[in-house]
């Protein structure tokens, strides 16, 4: 007997519209592409707006086939679904030419000119790394782009809501010039995040602009902040207080050796804030700035520290004496203090004491970041206090640093330290310790 039933389709001709969509967003575009031509439904699931909402497109310096293939076929999927875009992220991979930063300018120009057209959903705009302070950026490539961004930035300040420049390091007035595209159409802003860390070139003290000041004053609800500390003034800090103490929540401030940072900033402009603000938490990230003296001129006891990062980046100094940081500054912070990130050559002074006391100290630590010269034996003194319940900690991350290449007998203690604390690690801590030899 012939059978003249129908034969049986796959499951995936009936497969939800919604659950076709996310089996598409997890392809590439050029599975995406190949998928398209399977039928009908799954060619309408490819024009679906929500699979375009987000895009990286990265330029490669030295790019391979491959990396061409990719740049080729991001840029042609962005024009193609440019009006669905709400986050779009381009990348600098190893520029290294004057050739690759005059064909990134043309490329630019024609992708914003392109998106300003046709889009009206983009919230989130991130271009990081540009270093526009190099030479292989040629004075009009530079000018061009500065002018072509900021045309794009004014054409998008009603709906733009994060801005992430990072390391674009351009002048003073050219970032004033990014910064005011913002606002340009009603002379305020209402973007709530902007990355400004490493913005402009030659480290200037950005704190003393009237430029800055009245760019920044254009801003009406700022959430996060991320600046560098040589723009930091009592005029920014009341800006803020005026403008978007409503809405201010995290100020992230990075402060480098070669950024002026001998400025004087009042206690009173911090309270004020803090007053206004009482969601703020402030985020302090120090490069090769160790001095006890410059860090006690900065960290005042009103400003509510979330977070502080002390980096020497391998460079040692006897200068940099660590103690009375330890015991003397960062314990005013004890009731608010929940982040602690240390990365000290502190081969000519031992902290063991001084470190577990402040760790002891800051009731709300959770987090603890130390790359230092300390004992085997501070990690069980620490663990221990932990186990009876004299801190909080949740994520322990310690790299031991050693004088030595040798360190088998403190990688056998640490092994005995973790047998001996095991129940506690695996059910409580994020935890990691190692050693490291330093020679």
């Amino acid at each position: 007997m012939e059978d003249d039933s129908e034969p049986e389709q796959s499951s995936w001709a009936h497969l939800p519209d919604v659950c076709l969509r996310h089996v598409f967003h997890w392809l590439d575009d050029r599975d995406r592409s190949r998928a398209a031509l399977v039928c009908k439904k799954w060619s309408c699931a490819m024009y679906s707006g929500s699979l375009w909402r987000r895009r990286t497109i990265t330029f490669y310096g030295r790019p391979s086939r491959a990396h061409t293939l990719e740049l080729q076929s991001a840029l042609w999927y962005v024009k193609k679904f440019g009006k669905y875009l709400e986050h779009l992220e381009i990348k600098l991979s190893n520029p290294y030419n004057t050739a690759f930063t005059q064909k990134f300018q043309v490329t630019m120009k024609g992708l914003l000119l392109h998106l300003g057209k046709c889009n009206s959903r983009l919230v989130s705009l991130s271009i990081k790394y540009l270093e526009l302070d190099r030479l292989i950026w040629k004075n009009a490539v530079r000018a061009q782009f500065i002018k072509n961004l900021a045309t794009f930035l004014k054409r998008m300040s009603k709906q733009l809501d994060y801005l992430n420049l990072k390391g674009a390091r351009v002048t003073l007035e050219e970032g004033c010039e990014l910064l005011n595209s913002l606002s340009c159409l009603t002379n305020k802003s209402f973007v709530s995040e902007i990355n400004i860390e490493d913005f402009f070139s030659l480290h200037p003290p950005v704190y003393s602009s009237t430029l800055f000041h009245q760019a920044m004053s254009k801003f009406r609800s700022l959430v996060i902040l991320s600046l560098n500390y040589n723009c930091i003034s009592d005029e920014l800090l009341d800006i803020l207080r005026k403008h978007s103490a409503h809405s201010l929540c995290t100020l992230n401030i990075k402060c480098h050796i070669h950024d002026p940072h001998g400025q004087v900033v009042w206690g009173m402009s911090w309270a004020n804030l803090a007053k206004r603000a009482p969601k703020l938490n402030v985020n302090f990230f120090f490069e090769r700035v160790m001095k006890h003296d410059h860090l006690a001129r900065i960290l005042l006891v009103e400003i509510p520290v979330r977070s502080i990062s002390l980096r020497s980046c391998y460079f040692s100094d006897p200068d940099w004496t660590m103690r009375p940081t330890l015991t003397n500054l960062l314990p005013a912070y004890w009731h608010v203090l929940q982040k602690l990130t240390l990365e000290l050559n502190n081969d000519h002074e031992l902290l063991d004491d001084e470190l577990l006391q402040l760790i002891l100290s800051c009731k709300r630590l959770l987090f603890l970041k130390v790359w230092a010269f300390l004992s085997v034996t501070f990690m069980e003194r620490l663990l221990q206090n932990r186990a009876e319940r004299k801190c909080i900690l949740t994520t322990i991350k310690v790299r031991i640093y050693m004088a030595r290449q040798e360190s088998s007998e403190e990688d056998r203690l640490l092994c005995d330290i973790y047998r001996k604390f095991k129940y506690l690690i695996d059910s409580e801590l994020n935890y990691f310790v190692i050693t490291y030899p330093m020679v």
